[in-house]
């Protein structure tokens, strides 16, 4: 009788696949979030996802490389219609038009997963944050422009508070939907609080920013 053959080195166990891959991402962004990405190390994720650590190194081979991979098939995938509602616009449309877009797709994307604000809150505002970098290096430069040439062209054509200062709306975006989604947990239990669902935010802030830039 022929020995039982053996497993090829480097091969995972059976039971793996795309399908199991992205459940391991989907667990890796959750305990991210949680944990902050110094504070997870490969083990914890394997553990939650009740694989081995050698399952793990298979599919992402380190750590750098599962954070590139839950940056690239996780943030910036969920992100995407949202940058692309500022990059990708009318030529003709106007600053109120393309950030308006921009608000309902973020906030409509982002309150579906509860894992990226506090993750955003982690790693990316916060002093030391692992994905500050790619934020500047990835996102900031696809959008900021854009809103900034958008306002101040309405500016000059007189359609937009001249007091709004163009390179701060940025900022002012994001403290509106992504802030507000990550502190939502503590300003919902505010008496009164509890029925603001999306829709509310959503209105709430596109009421805001239509006042704000018109001075209306």
């Amino acid at each position: 009788m022929s020995p039982p053959r053996g497993r090829r080195p480097g091969r995972p166990e059976t039971g793996t696949g795309p399908d199991q891959r992205s459940q391991l991402l989907d667990v890796a962004v959750r305990q991210f979030s949680e944990h902050g990405i110094s504070g997870t190390p490969l083990s914890r994720i394997a553990r939650e996802a009740r694989v081995t650590p050698a399952l793990m190194h298979y599919y992402f081979g380190n750590k750098e490389q599962l954070v590139e991979a839950v940056v690239r098939e996780r943030l910036l995938a969920l992100i995407a219609p949202a940058l692309d509602s500022i990059t990708e616009h009318a030529p003709d449309d106007g600053a109120g038009q393309i950030l308006d877009r921009f608000v309902v797709t973020i906030l409509e994307t982002v309150s579906g997963a509860s894992w990226l604000p506090p993750l955003w809150v982690r790693e990316v505002l916060t002093e030391g944050g692992q994905l500050r970098e790619m934020l500047v290096r990835e996102v900031a430069p696809r959008v900021a422009g854009t809103i900034t040439d958008a306002i101040e062209r309405d500016q000059r054509r007189g359609l937009l508070n001249p007091d709004i200062e163009p390179r701060l709306v940025p900022i002012s975006l994001i403290g509106l939907t992504i802030f507000a989604l990550a502190t939502r947990s503590l300003w919902s239990r505010f008496p009164g609080n509890q029925n603001i669902d999306t829709a509310t935010l959503i209105r709430h802030v596109r009421a805001l920013l239509h006042g704000g830039l018109t001075g209306g």
